[in-house]
């Protein structure tokens, strides 16, 4: 499965949407899930949300070194940390790009895991990081939008100029 660019500009648009929460738990959606554990995989991330491959549902896997993938649908963080840090980020949907961004150090979580039962996880460093940024995707927010207005503009100008180029 193709991994949505944000240099593309019909690609950006979905990047950008506000994803819809999840209403039905059939095969449909476990096969959703499938997909986007296996492009995950494929292309070295630790995490992948359903915009990021065209589907507009509130759903987001990750993986942290190599651990069992986690299943997020329908997510909220219902806490957050007073302590940040930062990280040096990346995305499938911006390839090449990495900037340092600071969030919460740690989250708290409800979602629904794939079988439709509700769930809470604390998470900390570098799973707190992903989750946010994760469920940044959700709501159309690219990481680089926490950068300065003016290397935010910088890098999307170079990653549209690299896929100009294809």
């Amino acid at each position: 499965m193709d991994i949505y660019n944000a240099g593309v500009g019909e690609e950006l648009a979905v990047l950008r949407k506000t994803a819809v929460p999840v209403t039905e738990f059939n095969d449909e959606l476990q096969k959703l899930i499938d997909i986007m554990i296996e492009s995950m995989i494929e292309n070295k991330g630790i995490g992948l949300a359903a915009p990021q491959i065209g589907d507009n549902r509130r759903v987001f896997v990750c993986s942290i070194d190599g651990s069992e993938p986690l299943v997020f649908i329908n997510p909220e963080i219902i806490e957050t940390s007073m302590e940040t840090w930062i990280y040096e980020e990346g995305c499938l949907s911006l390839p090449g790009i990495y900037a340092d961004v600071e969030r919460p150090e740690r989250v708290k979580v409800q979602a629904w895991n794939r079988k439709g039962r509700p769930f809470k996880v604390e998470a900390d460093d570098l799973l707190s990081t992903c989750i946010q940024h994760e469920l940044d995707h959700l709501n159309g927010v690219l990481f680089v939008d926490y950068l300065p207005e003016k290397k935010k503009l910088k890098f999307l100008k170079k990653l549209e100029k690299v896929n100009t180029k294809k």
